[in-house]
């Protein structure tokens, strides 16, 4: 690393650069899931998307120790949240049925693999309440991709 501040902002843009890289494909993804929208025309998911990665960018240079992956996701999850009004309902994506709330609950639990109790820290809610709510948006998603399978409307 370079000395000095310009030195420093550098390495720290080339890393953020390398991270994004790694990281924007599944972050995109799960954006698409949260928001709802077909793979194929996704601009909710990637406006989302690039909101939560310009708030981690800047954080970028406190992150240091920390789980970047993380710090997106909460950042992805919180944008989310403050627009879960602008969608209610999806664009035709698979979870497009379901509530934005129990989007947010089948995503960090399945997609992202999270425990009931780090996805109720990240959330706000007790484990059991998580637990709760990603029982029932599997069993809608699961109806929701029969309806779908099965050609119905």
């Amino acid at each position: 690393m370079t000395a000095g501040p310009e030195g420093r902002r550098a390495y720290w843009d080339r890393e953020f650069e390398a991270f994004v890289a790694g990281a924007a494909g599944r972050l995109l993804h799960a954006a698409t899931l949260l928001t709802a929208e077909p793979d194929d025309d996704a601009p909710a998911a990637r406006d989302l998307l690039a909101d939560a990665l310009a708030r981690t960018y800047a954080h970028w240079d406190r992150l240091r120790g920390d789980d970047p992956y993380a710090h997106a996701r909460r950042e992805l999850c919180t944008a989310f949240a403050r627009q879960a009004w602008r969608h209610r309902r999806g664009r035709g994506g698979l979870l497009s049925r379901l509530t934005p709330r129990l989007r947010l609950v089948l995503v960090l639990r399945y997609h992202e693999g999270l425990a009931e109790e780090t996805a109720g820290a990240l959330l706000g809610l007790p484990p059991e309440r998580v637990r709760t709510l990603a029982a029932r948006a599997g069993r809608l998603a699961g109806r929701a991709a029969g309806a779908v399978a099965g050609g119905a409307p």
